[in-house]
């Protein structure tokens, strides 16, 4: 780093602090003041418990211990998993951070993630977070899935690559899709280019699965690139 870059980054932090000691932060679950998110909204935030199917991670499974669509059509995906149910507070959370810009909530959400992986002892070798497209990248100014995995893996000393993988066209937004619709939505939106992910094992990052469509376009992307498996992570799931 260099010296204008240490003199840059010192006023940063300078300016930061007068901002916080004019508008503190308040917690976006409760509105309590002094942190982005208190540890009683934390408290909050529900599980997702086993059993889980063990390829989707959905919490509905049968005896083979795999869930009704995974056991006909499974996702082309090694697995995904989530950590929480995107239930409030953490949707509050999870909204203010993709569509209002509060940024610092990746610290705490991606310090959850990481938490949650490091015990699954599963091994990765490099992080892969979602891409946006770049009008997309414009339009909100970051990439809320690049955000929680920089923290991530910030914080299991893990290699984060955001750009072997982009997303090569606009979509429509997910949100009032059936799953149907979605998985056709997404479908050769992304690519994976170069060959820094050849024989891989990669750890795919987004905030929230609803169907596993996007994970899934992803996942078919990265293994037409060399990868060699990959697992998603998200931060929520709908019940």
């Amino acid at each position: 780093m260099s010296f204008v870059d240490v003199i840059g980054f010192h006023w940063r932090g300078l300016f930061g602090q007068f901002v916080d000691s004019l508008f503190p932060p308040r917690c976006v679950g409760c509105g309590r003041v002094g942190t982005w998110l208190c540890a009683e909204c934390l408290d909050r935030f529900a599980f997702v418990e086993p059993p889980l199917c063990a390829h989707c991670g959905v919490g509905r499974v049968v005896t083979d211990g795999l869930c009704a669509r995974c056991r006909t059509s499974p996702l082309q995906i090694d697995s995904i998993r989530s950590f929480f149910f995107f239930d409030v507070p953490l949707s509050e959370a999870i909204h203010c951070f993709k569509y209002q810009g509060r940024t610092e909530l990746a610290d705490p959400l991606g310090n959850l993630m990481a938490a949650y992986w490091m015990r699954c002892a599963i091994p990765v070798d490099v992080v892969v977070p979602v891409p946006l497209h770049p009008t997309r990248l414009r339009e909100r100014g970051y990439n809320q899935a690049a955000l929680l995995a920089r923290e991530m893996a910030g914080r299991m000393d893990m290699l984060v690559d955001e750009r072997a993988l982009a997303r090569r066209r606009a979509t429509r937004p997910q949100v009032d899709l059936n799953a149907g619709q979605r998985r056709e939505n997404v479908r050769d939106a992304f690519h994976c280019s170069g060959d820094t992910l050849i024989d891989k094992q990669v750890l795919l990052i987004d905030d929230v699965c609803t169907t596993g469509a996007t994970l899934e376009a992803c996942g078919l992307a990265l293994y037409a690139g060399g990868v060699c498996s990959v697992r998603a992570l998200t931060l929520a799931r709908p019940r």
